[in-house]
């Protein structure tokens, strides 16, 4: 089995020359802003999975109101309120 050690050391010794090359005027967000990036992603979801599962609890049906009932009118009632098919027309007077 292959010395662990050594093959960490080569590996840092890669990531120091790269550190090296990286400029130190630039301002990155670095692992901390990674993880408060993901913290948020992470809420987002929750959020979203939680406003889902209430919205699909909410039972769109309209009751009607039972103070403001009023009676429907049937296709024999709206003629009987019509004038009478004699009168059509007629002028009194």
């Amino acid at each position: 089995m292959p010395d662990m050690s050594a093959s960490a050391s080569l590996a840092m010794t890669h990531l120091v020359s790269f550190a090296k090359e990286v400029d130190e005027d630039k301002v990155t967000p670095g692992v901390l802003g990674f993880i408060v990036f993901a913290a948020m992603a992470l809420a987002v979801w929750a959020l979203m999975k939680s406003m889902s599962r209430h919205m699909n609890r909410v039972d769109f049906t309209q009751v009607p109101d039972p103070k403001a009932e009023q009676p429907e009118q049937t296709p024999a009632d709206a003629d009987a309120d019509a004038e009478p098919s004699g009168q059509v027309g007629k002028k009194q007077g």
